[in-house]
C-alpha cells in the first residue's frame, strides 16, 4: 500500500471515524503514518507512529528517524533539545487556516498525500499520509 492509496481510502471519512483498526495496522505494516486533527487541540498520529501532540490554536510536531521527537530536558530552552529539534522534520498544525474551510490542515516539507475528513457534510480536516522512511 502506498501513501496515495491509503489517503484515497481515508478520503471523505467522518470525524471520529477517520481510520479503522485494521487500516491502522496495515499502515503500520507498510511504514505509513496518518496525521489528522481531533477536537480543537490535538494532532493525531496513527499507523507507523501512534501518538498525539497537543496543539491548541495550532502548533508544531518535530519528527526524526525514531518518530516524534520528545525532549528529555525539563527546561523548554534546553540547548541540547533545541539543537536536536533543528535537525527534525516538522509538521505544522494549522487551526482554521484562512486559505481553506477546514478546521485543521497541515504544512510540511515531508512528501505526503492528503485526504479530507468531514463533519456533518462540512470539511473538518485536511489530513496527511507520509512514509516513515522519509524522516
Amino acid at each position: 500500500m502506498t501513501k496515495e492509496e491509503l489517503a484515497e481510502m481515508l478520503d471523505g471519512r467522518e470525524y471520529r471515524s477517520e481510520i479503522l483498526p485494521t487500516e491502522a495496522k496495515q499502515a503500520k505494516e507498510n511504514g505509513l503514518v496518518v496525521v489528522y486533527g481531533a477536537s480543537d487541540d490535538l494532532m493525531e498520529f496513527d499507523g507507523a507512529i501512534y501518538d498525539e501532540v497537543g496543539c491548541y490554536d495550532g502548533g508544531m510536531a518535530y519528527l526524526n528517524s525514531n518518530g516524534l521527537f520528545e525532549s528529555e530536558c525539563d527546561d523548554e530552552d534546553c540547548p541540547y533539545a533545541l539543537r536536536e529539534q533543528e535537525k527534525c522534520k516538522t509538521i505544522e498544525a494549522v487551526w482554521c487556516d484562512p486559505d481553506n474551510t477546514a478546521s485543521w490542515s497541515y504544512k510540511t516539507d515531508i512528501p505526503h498525500a492528503t485526504f479530507n475528513i468531514m463533519e456533518d457534510d462540512e470539511l473538518y480536516c485536511i489530513g496527511i499520509v507520509f512514509e516513515i522512511a522519509s524522516l
